[in-house]
């Protein structure tokens, strides 16, 4: 995510709190009634439209009624009336008024604030600031209540490839009529002008499992009345969480296009056998004092200082608090109802360590309950410090303390491709020696290994994950650096060709890891973004992937793609148990202060039930060739030199001495 200033992840908040500590300020929160029925904001049934607004310390409240989504005075204000016991106030009308407006407004401290849709709006207006009613039933595509994502078993079968809506499709050589909409998910048959598949069709090519798309709740900052300005933005600034966003729609001004058309999208990937994973921002809002959350409930919903000011551990300006019960079950509820309602497959926590572990177990199980499927993990730190008490946080440090929720591993990111803070730093794929036992780490997923010696761990000292399927393993997303423009920097004083080869083995490394491995849209094709590493408001000439990189770097495409099947085909490379990995991966013993950025190891015994006997996995991360010892046999080269095919393999070898190019991987297979 972006965060406004690098300084907040490493200084301490100033001003009043210490780690962990509660303030004053928020301790009286503790104290109000709750509520978290399904009626919560409204309800439109047989007997007319229900309004229900949670706001305990509201002195009045009303509901405004409007014709449009923007402009013009109420046609109807609704007074409410407050039930003491769970802090809610409540209105009706008999009529059900679809294709009205509303809007609430209360009375706090002797003033009344500012209108708001409230926090549960799940239609709204063009820019989100009424809430729009609207019969959900006739936004189904057809085949609706027979839609179904893919079956997932485990975490580690999971193949993520993660993208923005606009990064997809905008660029014109992506052959796509909807660009940047969620309709264009649903064109098939779209070409590059060299005649390569885009859009859908090249993701079913690649073989990926899931998409994760960056968000696509309604955010703050893009105007939805002026499209034409073409304004970009990851999306990373909430405003309404339950409502589709607007500038993805065809018509932002039809509070139902949004809806109906994320519903095509959704149903045309699971269609094609591709599952959704959304990116949820419940750790900040867009705004302090002007955002939904303050307009309801004002204080209640963040984290705040001794001296009532806004504690920041996002570094966007507030953090929220899940430790409450009122915002646990809002984050709860949520996901749900985007897992009811549309869907969706999976759930990517931004900065998941500001909510605690109770409230991410609650999301995980209960998610669980509406799809056995559903894949949740996010990233296990924070963007500054936090009231919340270390031990409670969702951090990856805590994540055995979770249940069905994976981390991020930047052991592996930062020791394979080098630091994410330095552009010119390099990493065990790009030739810095001394990372060995840290990329080790990330090949066990993070799990005890009696051969990985997490005392020389460069960011984590401990094995923190107590199963691979509680590991989401990655080079680069979104955020900082892409992968491609890493290498241009950190290798730019080396052809392109050492380039791409250190990108491969970068990736051989994710996919044959243990865990779940995560890549970023368009890198198979070597995608850049122009050295550009916060791109969250940038034009789409620097972040739409230009799909004439398909052709002209088809043999990475190829690559990549016959990674994935390799995964998909073996599941040796997806065990599910940290006694299956310690049994089962055998690394060999390098001196790595003879011969650095080596590392050999052997997936034996047919692990996790392979069809191959043993599988040997070698990295070169050198700039120059290095041998390695294999032992005598029949195997086949799955992998080698840069070129992989997981079926008919490469040929044969005997063993013995074999070398490895500069940069490359090798993988052998024994039947």
């Amino acid at each position: 995510m972006r965060i406004k200033t690098m300084a907040l992840a490493a200084v301490l908040i100033s001003g009043g709190l210490t780690a962990g500590a509660q303030s004053n300020y928020d301790a009286k929160f503790k104290s109000y009634p709750t509520y978290s029925g399904e009626d919560l904001e409204l309800t439109v049934n047989s007997t007319g439209t229900h309004w229900r607004l949670w706001s305990p310390e509201a002195q009045e409240a009303v509901v405004n009624i409007y014709d449009h989504g923007k402009g013009g005075e109420p046609i109807q204000t609704l007074p409410m009336e407050f039930h003491k016991e769970n802090g809610t106030w409540t209105t009706s009308v008999p009529e059900q008024l679809y294709g009205k407006f509303y809007t609430f407004k209360i009375k706090f401290d002797g003033k009344w604030l500012n209108e708001t849709p409230g926090v549960w709006a799940k239609a709204v207006g063009v820019n989100g600031k009424r809430a729009a009613i609207i019969d959900f039933a006739q936004t189904n595509p057809e085949g609706w209540e027979n839609d179904k994502g893919p079956q997932v078993d485990n975490f580690s079968d999971v193949i993520v490839y993660e993208m923005h809506h606009r990064d997809l499709s905008m660029h014109p050589s992506s052959g796509v009529t909807n660009k940047g909409k969620f309709l264009a998910l649903t064109e098939e048959g779209t070409i590059s002008p060299s005649g390569e598949k885009t859009g859908i069709d090249h993701l079913k090519e690649l073989g990926v499992t899931h998409v994760h798309i960056l968000p696509s709740y309604d955010y703050n900052s893009v105007d939805e009345a002026n499209l034409q300005e073409n304004i970009y933005n990851w999306g990373y600034d909430p405003q309404n969480y339950n409502a589709p966003e607007g500038s993805y729609s065809t018509n932002p001004e039809n509070p139902a296009s949004r809806v109906a058309e994320m519903k095509e999208m959704v149903k045309a990937l699971h269609d094609n056998g591709i599952g959704v994973i959304m990116d949820v921002v419940y750790n900040h809002t867009a705004e302090n004092d002007g955002s939904n959350f303050s307009l309801t409930a004002p204080g209640y919903y963040y984290r705040h200082r001794e001296d009532g000011s806004y504690s920041d551990a996002s570094g966007c300006g507030n953090e929220t608090a899940s430790d409450l019960q009122q915002m646990q079950d809002y984050i709860v509820n949520s996901v749900k109802y985007w897992a009811d309602e549309y869907h969706i497959d999976g759930f990517r926590f931004d900065l998941m360590a500001i909510h605690d572990t109770e409230t991410m177990n609650r999301v995980a199980k209960e998610l669980k309950e509406i799809n056995p499927s559903i894949f949740v993990y996010g990233e296990g730190w924070t963007a500054g410090d936090s009231p919340l008490a270390v031990e409670r946080r969702a951090l990856k440090e805590n994540v055995s303390k979770m249940e069905n929720i994976a981390v991020f591993s930047d052991d592996l990111r930062d020791a394979v491709k080098g630091h994410y803070t330095d552009a010119s730093d390099r990493g065990f794929a790009t030739g810095k020696p001394g990372l060995e036992e840290t990329v080790k780490i990330g090949i066990v997923a993070a799990t005890a290994h009696p051969q990985v010696d997490y005392s020389k761990g460069n960011n984590s000292k401990f094995a923190y994950a107590s199963s691979p399927e509680m590991i989401v393993n990655y080079i680069s997303c979104h955020d900082d650096l892409c992968l491609t423009d890493k290498l241009k920097h950190s290798m730019k004083d080396e052809p392109e060709e050492n380039q791409l080869a250190a990108a491969k083995l970068a990736q051989t490394i994710v996919f044959t890891s243990q865990g779940t491995p995560f890549m970023f849209a368009g890198e198979e094709i070597f995608r850049d973004k122009k050295g550009v590493h916060n791109s969250y408001n940038r034009p789409d000439s620097i972040n739409a992937i230009d799909w004439a990189n398909k052709s002209k770097y088809r043999d990475q495409f190829d690559y990549y793609k016959g990674l994935v099947a390799l995964r998909k085909a073996h599941p040796a490379f997806r065990m599910t148990s940290t006694d299956d990995i310690a049994k089962h991966l055998v690394f060999d013993k390098i001196d790595s202060s003879k011969t650095p950025n080596l590392i050999s190891y052997s997936l034996k015994d047919n692990a996790n039930g392979d069809s191959w006997k043993e599988i040997k996995v070698v990295f070169n991360g050198a700039s120059e060739s290095q041998g390695v010892n294999v032992p005598k046999g029949d195997w086949k080269i799955v992998a080698m030199d840069g070129k992989i095919d997981p079926q008919a393999g490469l040929g044969n070898a005997k063993g013995g001495k074999m070398t490895l190019a500069p940069y490359s991987a090798l993988i052998l297979a024994k039947e």
